[in-house]
């Protein structure tokens, strides 16, 4: 959620999609205008740009030259079948909506409820929970590092009595959940199963998403608690045993929206989100699982950013690419297993500070590529997320954006209609291409672990927003409101959400009361058998993670028995 003030991406590819002349009716060759300078316009009245917004070169004109090499069987298929580049569902969205699920979390527990209980009033699907701070990097609310933070950008969970009450009259076995935390996931996971059976409610009927992608957040996010490697440990431990014990839950999500804000390509978003996810399954069949026992239940998050058909050639590239490499790579014989399902955001980054509202649109062009790229959810960001957490009335109008376009657009009537595209289906094998290179480059370092210890991923990155950055700055590419199109006088005059210090005071007061009414021998004994367990590769975690959870020890007691094991992870700086 940032503004186009700071720096953000821009990445010179160094391999680009081939050029010959396209082919009229008969065969005739067309001469196609050289492109001007790499990255130039005409100027902003024209709107033209020689190349995609992660500095892919384009044509002026696309033809059947450019999709020669595309076998339809072997590369296109039809939707629902593999390698499923148009689509995992025969019927597409004829048959079911994709879910609307607004991601929302502020202040207390009770403060989000509520949010809570008027989406899901105004049509939403199912929640979404977003976390502050500190809980997202393991520290209760009353800890001197939480200062300033608790509330700010999400809401406060320190333990089960938290998320009691952030759940409060909503039904948990009929509302699925995604939950947006990553470093003490596995601790939210146990909290929503204790929460869940305290209801009456068994795990086994939860439906729902963890996000628990620790591996973006050593790449782009930086809210980690341990080194990479035992939290891989933590990791596994979570997914063999939502595998077994709740048949209906999402056991990852592995996000690449993460890695485009932090100043991305398509291509890098693409390649890092799946070499990540590769990464997970290659340590799940390391620990001994089954990968079509837990495949079907991984799922993707996704960045939607503002050029529009680059987006939707993303997400066509990523399902083919991931179907294959499930199928031929790692021997998953279920099609169930070969099948990405995602979950799309629109580009926090994309937003602007300066006239607000321009971002209500930008988020509208998102949302359509989103869905014509065939996402399984969707978020809408608000047009004040730039400035603050949403107020209300900006919410109800990021999910009507959803909802216009789900019922008045009608591009839900067919599927993959881009499909068959000469510039779509070239730009789809060209996010292809440029996915395997750099995977290529990840096994050159060894694998994922090894690429994010040399630098490899953040150095990529890096350079990505630079350059993106520098065409801003530089008029080459024009962002309305921003480098073009400015009010000379511009006041914001729009309601913003504000979370005030006594909203810190209430609920740093409210997890002491949690510590002074349980019982100590329960919280000692818990946190000692989860610090044994965290010794030993062979006891699984999550059990310990609940008992402690029941005992109502906080996030930040249960972060500090594992730290005690595995230690807290310090990024070595690149430059």
């Amino acid at each position: 959620m940032a503004s186009h003030v700071e720096p953000r991406r821009f990445y010179i590819m160094k391999q680009v999609l081939r050029d010959p002349a396209a082919e009229p009716a008969g065969g005739a060759k067309r001469e196609v205008p050289a492109p001007a300078r790499a990255g130039a316009r005409k100027g902003p009245g024209s709107g033209a740009v020689d190349r995609t917004i992660s500095d892919v070169p384009l044509k002026t004109v696309y033809g059947p030259n450019d999709i020669a090499e595309l076998d339809l069987t072997r590369d296109l298929a039809w939707p629902g079948e593999f390698p499923y580049v148009r689509g995992i569902h025969a019927n597409g969205y004829r048959d079911r909506l994709w879910t609307m699920r607004q991601f929302a979390g502020f202040g207390t527990a009770k403060q989000t409820n509520e949010r809570y209980h008027f989406l899901l009033e105004q049509g939403q699907h199912g929640l979404s929970v977003a976390f502050d701070m500190p809980t997202l990097m393991g520290y209760d609310s009353d800890a001197p590092q939480a200062r300033g933070e608790v509330g700010k950008c999400g809401v406060a969970i320190d333990s089960l009595a938290d998320m009691e009450a952030l759940f409060d009259g909503i039904d948990m076995g009929d509302i699925t959940t995604s939950m947006t935390i990553n470093g003490p996931a596995a601790i939210a996971v146990a909290q929503y199963v204790a929460a869940a059976e305290k209801k009456g409610i068994s795990r086994h009927k939860l439906g729902g998403t963890i996000q628990a992608d620790i591996l973006k957040e050593y790449i782009a996010q930086k809210e980690w608690i341990f080194p990479p490697r035992p939290h891989m440990r933590v990791i596994v431990d979570m997914i063999d045993f939502c595998t077994r014990e709740m048949p209906k839950w999402n056991t990852i999500s592995i996000s690449g929206y993460h890695i485009r804000e932090a100043g991305s390509t398509a291509a890098q978003e693409l390649a890092f989100t799946l070499a990540d996810g590769f990464a997970y399954v290659e340590a799940c069949v390391a620990a001994g699982m089954n990968v079509d026992d837990f495949a079907p239940r991984l799922s993707f998050f996704f960045n939607s950013h503002i050029d529009f058909f680059e987006e939707i050639a993303k997400f066509r590239a990523a399902r083919r690419i991931y179907a294959r490499h499930m199928r031929d790579k790692y021997g998953a014989k279920d099609p169930r297993s070969w099948k990405l399902r995602f979950h799309t955001q629109t580009a926090g980054c994309s937003a602007t500070a300066q006239q607000p509202e321009n971002n209500i649109v930008r988020v509208a062009f998102e949302a359509m590529a989103a869905v014509l790229g065939g996402t399984q959810s969707l978020h809408t960001n608000s047009m004040d997320e730039v400035l603050a957490l949403p107020t209300e009335k900006s919410v109800e109008i990021a999910l009507r954006t959803q909802q216009v376009l789900a019922y008045e657009t009608n591009v839900t009537n067919v599927v993959d209609p881009l499909g068959g595209s000469y510039y779509v289906e070239a730009l789809t094998d060209e996010m292809e291409r440029q996915a395997e290179a750099y995977f290529s480059q990840i096994e050159e370092y060894g694998g994922v672990v090894e690429a994010i210890e040399a630098g490899f991923f953040q150095k990529e990155i890096a350079e990505a927003s630079y350059r993106y950055q520098r065409s801003i700055e530089s008029k080459d590419r024009v962002i309305v409101g921003v480098n073009a199109f400015v009010k000379e006088e511009e006041s914001h005059d729009i309601d913003l959400l504000k979370i005030t210090e006594e909203t810190e005071r209430e609920q740093a007061r409210a997890v002491q009361a949690v510590r002074s009414r349980r019982d100590p021998n329960a919280v000692q004994s818990g946190l000692e058998r989860l610090q044994r367990a965290c010794r030993d590769p062979k006891d699984n975690l999550m059990p310990h993670l609940i008992d402690c959870v029941n005992a109502y020890c906080t996030e930040g007691e249960i972060v500090d028995a594992m730290v005690a094991v595995y230690g807290r992870y310090t990024e070595r700086s690149i430059f």
